[in-house]
This record gives structure tokens, C-alpha cells and sequence, in this order.
């Protein structure tokens, strides 16, 4: 008798768990990508007080450390921080300071540190280059190597 009833029997027996669904699809519609206004992409003039910075000089290259987990964020911060390469935690990526770059790391800057990156012993080599390392504070240390001294004979 339960299949001759129809449908509205059918919603009747399941009730209060299909209220509960609907509610759902409901609240998941609200936090998509799509509803965040395009403003929040777009560069503001006050970015530069707010984060320190010249606007005049800026930095050419950002050094780029995830600092929070992904774990129960949206799917387009989750996609953000894969497209920058920052999948582990607490390693440095080195990123461009352009536009386009600028605005992905806008999207995901409360799971992030961004730090421009300072050259305290000049811009390497390329014989220099194997012996430079990114320390924590975002600075590109190049590690010189001592070449041996040639030894002179001692005639006595």
C-alpha cells in the first residue's frame, strides 16, 4: 500500500530527514566562490600602509611560507594554495611580485606569510649559485667556500 501512496506519502515518512537536507544544499550554495564580490580581488590603495611596504620601490620577488592548514577551508583556497606550490607547510616557495601572482596570494593571505626577499650579500653569481641557501627570515645567504691556499716549498 506504501508504493500505491505516491509521492507525498513518500516525503511524509522521510520527514524531518529531508528538511535537514534541503538545509543543507541551501547553506553550501551560500559560501561559493561566486558570492565573494570582486572587490576583494581587486588591489586597494591601502594595502601599502596596512602591510608596510614602499609602493614606490616595491620588492621583486616574495618568499612565500604556508603557515595554516587547508583542512575544512573551501574548495578555491584548497586550489589557491596547490597552484602556488605550497602543499607542505613551512617550506619556502619563491613567487614574482606581479599582479596576477599577487591577487591568488590576496585569496589565501590569512594561511600564509609573505616576506620580500632580501639579498644581504648582493644578487649570487652563477658559479655562486650551488652555494646560496633561503634562510627563515627570507634572506638568500650565499655560502662561500674557502679554496685551498697553494703551498710554497721551503728550501733550507
Amino acid at each position: 500500500m506504501a508504493a500505491v501512496a505516491g509521492p507525498a506519502a513518500a516525503w511524509k515518512m522521510l520527514g524531518k530527514k529531508m528538511e535537514g537536507m534541503a538545509s543543507t544544499v541551501w547553506v553550501r550554495c551560500l559560501f561559493t566562490r561566486s558570492r565573494i564580490p570582486d572587490s576583494v580581488f581587486q588591489p586597494q590603495p591601502g594595502d601599502h600602509e596596512k602591510y608596510g611596504g614602499d609602493p614606490e620601490q616595491p620588492h621583486k620577488i616574495h618568499v612565500v611560507t604556508r603557515i595554516k592548514s587547508v583542512v575544512g577551508r573551501p574548495y578555491w583556497e584548497k586550489k589557491m594554495i596547490r597552484d602556488l606550490g605550497l602543499v607542505k607547510a613551512h617550506q619556502p616557495r619563491l613567487h614574482k611580485n606581479i599582479p596576477s601572482v599577487n591577487s591568488k596570494l590576496k585569496v589565501v593571505k590569512h594561511l600564509i606569510r609573505i616576506q620580500p626577499l632580501k639579498l644581504p650579500y648582493g644578487l649570487p653569481t652563477e658559479e655562486e649559485m650551488s652555494d646560496t641557501f633561503l634562510t627563515s627570515k627570507g634572506e638568500l645567504v650565499i655560502k662561500r667556500h674557502l679554496k685551498p691556499v697553494e703551498q710554497k716549498e721551503i728550501k733550507s
